[in-house]
């Protein structure tokens, strides 16, 4: 999640006015850099294309102000005085920060950026690097936030309708996910077939559904691509 300082307000959600379509989480470029010119020119560029920056003048000061819960990205040189830009990428993973990232380096370094994309960075940009090329890169690390966000709601929204369900009623959804008949569930768990349709009942009417079909169920399971 990119950034440029400002003050302490900067780093609370800004009020939503009411509106018909869905609001569109503002988009936040947190950028870490030692070099003022260089933060500068970033925070000009980006500002001008839309995005809310911050800036910060090293690794320290942005773990000291940084806050999770906004959509943004963040864009950090690897080579700083103080604390590096890899030192802050293991930092924001060892307490579980999961936050799109973008390296730049004026030193190439094919093995450190294979390396670091395995852990999670977007991308890395080699100094000096074309705008339209930072700003493709930007909107890249957005699209992959929005759809790892999306994803992370439709797996809170299935553990919470899995919450609703008592613990027999999660066992016949399971059973249901597996292919198996009402005969063949009341046989596995020592039921009777009325029971089986019972729970059936009540699961589509916590799920809010009107069939029952193996593939929705092993969708709310998890198990199951959507």
């Amino acid at each position: 999640m990119p950034i440029i300082w400002i003050d302490d307000r900067t780093m609370s959600p800004s009020n939503e006015t009411p509106s018909t379509a869905p609001p569109q989480p503002e988009r936040f470029v947190y950028i870490v850099d030692d070099d003022e010119a260089v933060r500068d020119s970033l925070r000009w560029l980006l500002e001008g294309s839309g995005f809310n920056v911050r800036t910060f003048h090293s690794a320290e000061s942005f773990l000291n102000a940084y806050t999770p819960g906004h959509f943004a990205v963040l864009i950090l040189d690897v080579r700083m005085g103080g604390m590096s830009g890899i030192e802050l990428h293991d930092e924001l993973l060892r307490q579980r920060y999961d936050l799109p990232l973008i390296f730049m380096t004026g030193h190439g370094d094919v093995g450190m950026a294979v390396a670091r994309m395995k852990l999670g960075a977007v991308d890395f940009l080699e100094k000096p690097f074309d705008d339209k090329q930072l700003i493709s890169t930007v909107e890249n690390a957005f699209s992959q936030a929005r759809v790892k966000q999306n994803d992370a709601q439709r797996r809170e929204q299935r553990q919470e309708l899995l919450a609703r369900l008592t613990p027999r009623e999660q066992q016949v959804l399971e059973l249901i996910a597996a292919g198996r008949l009402n005969k063949q569930i009341a046989g596995d768990l020592d039921i009777r077939i009325k029971t089986v349709e019972v729970h059936r009942a009540n699961i589509m009417d916590k799920f809010e559904v009107r069939t029952m079909t193996a593939d929705l169920m092993r969708r709310f399971l998890g198990s199951s691509p959507d």
